[in-house]
């Protein structure tokens, strides 16, 4: 009975809406190419993708004052993550109002190429027992991509609001990217040492 519990207690709840967040922005970009305005379409998805980048916090939060972590909760929770900002990079790389062109899309590959080789990475290393903890610059990584990817959600819709919301989530884009590349190494650096060993 204790298993059940542990699994569906509020931090991981909070998690599983997480990734239930991710179906229902893609279904905002499905109805902004069906509607002439599609002004609406964003402000629903950066509703949306804020709320869950809120519950990013409060799960490890609550966790852990709560005495509730949880395994499922620490595998799932940097999938999440990976998950909300991935399916919104590529979305935004999609669209017909095209946020992310250019040589900005270096900026979401990067991002993206790196968070596949550190989930295959980690995945072996889970294997060997080992377990590389998760640095303060990880987190502010993490929180980058949040506020990019948010910015750019808004997109065309919020630069009526406040000019430059696009460029500003452009930026932010960037500078996300050189400290994906940088944890990245740094992750690397820190897990090929049992590679080599082994």
């Amino acid at each position: 009975m204790s298993k059940p519990a542990v699994a569906y207690n509020i931090p991981n709840l909070l998690t599983y809406g997480r990734i239930l967040a991710v179906p229902l922005i893609v279904l905002c970009f499905f109805v902004e190419g069906k509607l002439q305005s599609s002004d609406f379409a964003r402000w629903t998805a950066l509703g949306i993708f804020i709320v869950a980048s809120i519950t990013d916090f409060f799960d490890g939060y609550l966790a852990r004052i709560w005495n509730q972590t949880s395994n499922i909760g620490r595998m799932l929770d940097p999938i999440a993550d990976k998950l909300l900002v991935s399916t919104a990079l590529l979305l935004m790389a999609a669209d017909t109002e095209q946020t992310i062109a250019g040589w900005s899309l270096w900026a979401a590959i990067i991002i993206l190429c790196r968070e596949i080789l550190v989930s295959g990475l980690r995945e072996y290393l889970a294997a060997l027992k080992v377990s590389v903890p998760v640095t303060r610059i990880a987190k502010w990584k993490t929180t980058a991509q949040m506020f990019a990817v948010a910015f750019l959600l808004a997109g065309p819709a919020g630069d009526k609001v406040l000019p430059y919301t696009t460029e500003i989530g452009i930026t932010l884009l960037w500078v996300a990217a050189i400290l994906t590349m940088y944890t990245g190494y740094d992750y690397f650096r820190a897990g090929l040492k049992h590679v080599v060993n082994e």
